[in-house]
């Protein structure tokens, strides 16, 4: 079995798949990719299961050697990568002779790159996945992020690699939205016209202390007009709440499963992998769909990325 070295692991990296929902009912949310779309295509290109598990770099990407080697893919945002001291392409595979270095800097795009090795990351799986869930520390590589002279299991390689790429129309089209489309939250109702024309026509910035739990957005105030409380209540990937302090959270991967704040909006399934590439003083904006809309644009993202004669140039 192949295996990769951490010689520097960057701001947070972690091992990560497509997570494990379903089990929100026993208070686990279901940690995973925060930009699922870019981790499948990554593990297409290395002739991985869509969903195996991958390394996710945060902002700053590091240093990795592979003493047997491998292949391996980079996809999501431009870390400005280099092997072996020179620089290598996204989107498309790479071959990594014996000893071979990874290296990757700060970010030039968007949040988060991953690392998608042929094979897939070996650990140990808790509740049917490898994800890592920063918050209760269970998963991953022991249930945190990557330090310096860890080491990772590779799988073994079961097929021959093909080089191919992912075409630049697909990429553009899956690019990360910075205008997120969002459905009527259920308690929508609270918030009077104005706060309510506010979200929708104002724009808010991604605050500093966002992270896995949920995105803390800066901008206009959305006081709600309703004084009353609510009862705490399950709470869905994406929703948008707000706080007593009239501000937004966008709760992502590692949210709480169930939550007493009245909640605006909710984040489409189509757009959630554009919420993990937000930065910090990245400014957003929401455009209301209909339910209708909202389905069909998750089955035809759903559809394109299991359609290898559009994904592949």
């Amino acid at each position: 079995m192949s295996s990769l070295v951490v010689e520097n692991p960057g701001l947070l990296t972690t091992v990560q798949d497509l997570g494990r929902p379903g089990y929100d009912p026993l208070g686990v949310s279901p940690s995973g990719a925060a930009d699922s779309v870019a981790l499948r295509l990554g593990n297409m290109l290395v002739g991985n299961e869509q969903g195996a598990a991958a390394l996710e770099m945060t902002l700053v990407g590091g240093r990795y050697v592979f003493p047997g080697g491998g292949v391996i893919a980079l996809a999501g945002a431009d870390f400005g990568a280099n092997l072996n001291g020179q620089p290598i392409e996204m989107w498309i595979p790479h071959a990594v002779r014996p000893g071979g270095t990874l290296e990757l800097g700060l970010t030039r795009t968007g949040a988060r790159c991953y690392l998608c090795i042929a094979g897939g990351i070996q650990v140990e799986h808790f509740l049917g996945s490898a994800s890592t869930h920063l918050l209760s520390g269970l998963g991953g590589f022991a249930g945190r992020g990557l330090c310096k002279s860890d080491v990772l299991q590779i799988g073994a390689v079961g097929q021959r690699i093909r080089r191919r790429r992912i075409s630049a129309k697909i990429v553009e089209t899956l690019k990360p939205r910075k205008s997120l489309r969002v459905t009527q939250g259920p308690q929508a109702d609270w918030f009077s016209e104005a706060a309510t024309r506010a979200f929708y026509e104002g724009a808010f910035c991604v605050s500093e202390d966002s992270d896995r739990l949920g995105l803390r957005l800066e901008g206009t105030s959305l006081t709600p007009e309703s004084t009353r409380e609510m009862i705490s209540e399950g709470v869905s990937l994406g929703a948008v709440q707000v706080t007593p302090a009239a501000r937004p959270i966008i709760l992502f991967v590692e949210q709480q499963t169930a939550g007493g704040y009245p909640k605006i909006a909710n984040v489409i399934g189509a757009d959630l992998h554009c919420i993990g590439q937000l930065r910090p003083r990245d400014e957003i904006t929401f455009a209301r769909v209909s339910l209708e809309e909202a389905r069909a644009l998750w089955i035809a993202q759903q559809q394109l990325l299991n359609s290898e004669e559009e994904l592949f140039a």
